[in-house]
């Protein structure tokens, strides 16, 4: 199973076929540079490491 998230760390897609999560990015005109794909179902630990150049403290009031 892999997750296709976008750069802000939101999930977008998720499939069985990696192809298949590929072919939605380029739907969706996502570059190379802004989704990360991840396979979900053999190592789920990763997804906690993700750093997907986020700024929190922007968003702070």
């Amino acid at each position: 199973m892999f997750g296709l998230y976008d750069k802000e760390g939101i999930l977008r897609f998720v499939d069985s076929d990696k192809d298949a999560c590929i072919a939605y990015a380029e739907l969706f005109e996502l570059g190379s540079t802004n989704y990360c794909l991840m396979d979900l179902a053999n190592d789920t630990t990763k997804i906690k490491d993700i750093n997907l150049d986020q700024n929190l403290g922007g968003y702070n009031n």
